[in-house]
């Protein structure tokens, strides 16, 4: 990649309310992934957190607003757990390093059936 040349980073954010209600803490996560729908940034919501795609320093500023959106509806307190991978040799997706891992997979499958031949 070119010295200075933005490119995506990815990033899973896990967002955890404290004191809330009830053990339902999906009004709130919604609240937090609908900032990433605002802006029409890729992501993906799994059930413990969500994978955005983005340059670093957006992936920071969307952190912060999703954590700081969390404390809206009475929550006192908020632990937000951000991973971030950020690869600079070369361009990669989330998909390409699912991808990438699947055709590990297939093909050790392969060689297994051939190994019982």
């Amino acid at each position: 990649m070119p010295k200075g040349e933005r490119q995506l980073a990815t990033a899973e954010i896990n967002i955890i309310p404290l004191g809330t209600p009830g053990p339902g803490v999906a009004d709130y996560i919604a609240d937090a992934v609908a900032l990433l729908e605002k802006r029409g940034l890729a992501f993906e919501l799994t059930a413990m957190g969500t994978i955005i795609e983005a340059d670093v320093d957006a992936i920071l500023s969307l952190a912060r607003e999703m954590h700081e959106v969390t404390f809206g509806k009475d929550v006192r307190r908020v632990v937000t757990t951000i991973t971030i991978d950020d690869r600079r040799d070369r361009e990669a997706s989330a998909r390409d390093k699912v991808e990438a891992i699947s055709r590990r997979l297939a093909a050790r499958r392969s060689s297994r059936r051939e190994g019982e031949t």
